[in-house]
């Protein structure tokens, strides 16, 4: 499909305000999508770097309790 000019083209055949509707409601949910797919990979990452921290915690205790030493 070949358009006259720009404001044809933005026009798309007197379907455009549904057509750049649509564009813009998939940008949306597409931006939507990014920012929560990357907000729980940050939620993720801080949740096992917290667990590995305890288990090490838990792992110098076990090992100070086993050697007799109190802290």
């Amino acid at each position: 499909m070949q358009f006259d000019s720009f404001s044809a083209f933005l026009d798309m055949g007197g379907y455009g305000f549904f057509v750049w509707l649509s564009y813009g409601s998939a940008f949306l949910l597409f931006a939507i999508l990014l920012w929560s797919s990357l907000s729980g990979h940050k939620h993720t990452k801080q949740q096992i770097i917290k667990k590995l921290n305890r288990d090490e915690k838990l792992r110098q205790r076990a090992q100070q309790s086993s050697a007799g030493v109190e802290p």
